[in-house]
């Protein structure tokens, strides 16, 4: 007979079932870093695998970056999953050796890491989901850090619950639920010394700009920032399905032989117009920043013949009714397309978590 669920445990419960992220019979992966948002999930699926049904692992990322600190993570960690009765399942990174490679910053680089290594288990391990310990204040600084490097009001939708192979049963649950469960169940856990200060530019948000309004407006921040990605997502599940049907009733709004209509898109709303070549750049892997953006909406009132460089050594021409994308060099892009800097494929989860 599985113990009686507690509070936090029920809540957890009530969240899973509302939003469907783990049913019976799947194999799911508990992403454990060691801290307490992780070890607070770990337990948490491991309480509600008999009442759902489901079986859970562990993963465990150790990117040396903290020497000895790193070590005794992923010891807490292994002997965690062993003392649960789990497979626990670790992998060593040489993670500043990689950023360079990747020209990457070390956050950056991690995260790389961190889900390749899952969508491997994924694959090679018979495991159908990978859950990592998000939560509401984790959401917070994702809609923060996306709104300071100047994303879209869509882009604003902040983690995805359910992105692919990986979830986040914690998205709804605040800090300090997590905080209060591990102490009522005297789960260990410990704390990651480079959170605490301000760099990168997410640990800045986390302990300076939250923390500052707060003080301001008291316990109003997270529920708005939370009602705001919730209003985003929508949006950007309206715009998915308002995009089909434009596609559907004209191709060439799509890009496709490496051109796009401007006759056609000259035809929609500004907005209409941006979103279109932001998915055409996202598309190629370029920059589709806001002033890059409206270059493009420009050039597709200029002259025949009028050009643009775009990143990653790709030119976009008025050419006819069209404009055409190509590498230098090239006659068009299915010849050679090279890997554009800065930019990222639309199926990406834009969270960057």
């Amino acid at each position: 007979m599985p113990r009686e669920l507690n509070r936090i445990e029920r809540k957890f419960l009530e969240q899973l079932a509302a939003r469907g992220l783990l049913l019976s019979g799947e194999r799911v992966l508990a992403a454990v870093s060691g801290g307490p948002d992780s070890m607070a999930l770990l337990h948490l699926l491991c309480a509600l695998r008999p009442v759902l049904g489901f079986s859970v692992g562990v993963a465990h990322c150790n990117f040396q970056l903290r020497g000895e600190e790193s070590m005794l993570d992923e010891q807490l960690v292994s002997a965690e999953a062993r003392r649960l009765g789990l497979d626990c399942h670790v992998r060593r990174f040489d993670t500043r050796t990689d950023a360079r490679r990747w020209k990457r910053s070390m956050e950056e680089a991690a995260r790389m890491e961190r889900y390749a290594f899952f969508d491997e288990l994924i694959r090679s391990g018979g495991f159908d989901k990978a859950a990592t310990g998000h939560h509401v204040s984790d959401n917070a600084e994702t809609v923060l850090f996306n709104l300071f490097r100047g994303a879209s009001v869509a882009g604003l939708r902040g983690i995805r619950a359910h992105h692919g192979h990986i979830v986040r049963p914690l998205l709804l649950m605040n800090k300090q639920d997590i905080m209060d469960y591990l102490g009522m169940r005297d789960i260990r856990y410990r704390i990651d010394a480079s959170n605490t200060g301000i760099e990168p530019d997410r640990n800045f948000i986390r302990n300076r700009v939250i923390p500052l309004i707060e003080e301001r407006f008291g316990d109003k921040l997270l529920p708005s920032l939370q009602r705001l990605s919730a209003n985003a997502a929508e949006l950007e599940e309206f715009l998915e399905l308002h995009f089909e049907e434009l596609a559907r009733k004209d191709p060439g709004l799509v890009l496709l032989d490496d051109r796009l209509d401007a006759e056609a898109l000259k035809r929609l709303s500004v907005f209409e117009r941006k979103e279109l070549l932001k998915r055409a750049l996202q598309d190629l892997g370029c920059d589709h920043s806001s002033r890059v953006l409206g270059r493009l909406v420009k050039l597709l009132h200029s002259q025949p013949g009028r050009r643009m460089q775009l990143s990653g050594g790709i030119d976009v021409i008025r050419k006819g009714r069209f404009l055409y994308f190509s590498a230098k060099g090239y006659g068009g892009l299915s010849e050679s397309r090279p890997s554009c800097q800065g930019g990222k494929n639309r199926s990406a989860d834009p969270s960057g978590q």
